[in-house]
């Protein structure tokens, strides 16, 4: 597996110059920041597909999260966003049919929030063992009640009020 880098960002989301590998993340400073993207994927029921995150995966393991992942360096957010997608679901859309809901600056990233409509069947996505142990639709309702019971994992209240105004 080739190694992976991230890119390393200040506050606004502009290149710094340097780069980090991805097992050095620990070591952003403060000030420093990495790119990562979030998938919503919306069907025309508006059900939103959610992933339980393997067992193994680090962080957070085995928890119900967004599908989503970190930009590898010289990627744009739509360019990691598609491949994400992509390889985590086995999900493939053209660059017209995703689209951008909003940046979030977290502790150490910058999360952009995206947005995508498909109507795929459960058996029919491709899940990428490593990342995704398994995926479901879930009611706006269903995913507030998650959230709620700690069975998905808590991005805060200023994220999941754009997830809920999708």
């Amino acid at each position: 597996m080739a190694v992976e880098y991230w890119d390393i960002l200040d506050r606004d989301g502009n290149f710094t110059g340097q780069r980090l590998k991805r097992d050095r993340f620990n070591h952003l400073h403060s000030g420093q920041y990495h790119l990562v993207v979030h998938i919503w994927i919306c069907n025309s029921r508006g059900e939103f597909l959610i992933q339980q995150r393997s067992a193994d995966r680090v962080p957070m393991p085995g928890e119900w999260a967004a599908t989503g992942g970190s930009a590898h360096s010289g990627e744009t957010s739509r360019q990691a966003a598609m491949r994400e997608l992509a390889e985590e679901l086995g999900i493939a859309v053209r660059e017209n049919e995703i689209h951008y809901v909003c940046r979030l600056v977290r502790k150490n990233s910058i999360t952009d929030l995206w947005r995508v409509g498909v109507d795929a069947a459960l058996d029919s996505l491709t899940l990428q063992p490593e990342e995704v142990q398994c995926a479901r639709w879930v009611t706006r309702d269903q995913l507030r009640e998650m959230i709620k019971n700690r069975q998905f994992h808590d991005y805060g209240t200023a994220y999941f009020n754009a997830v809920f105004s999708l």
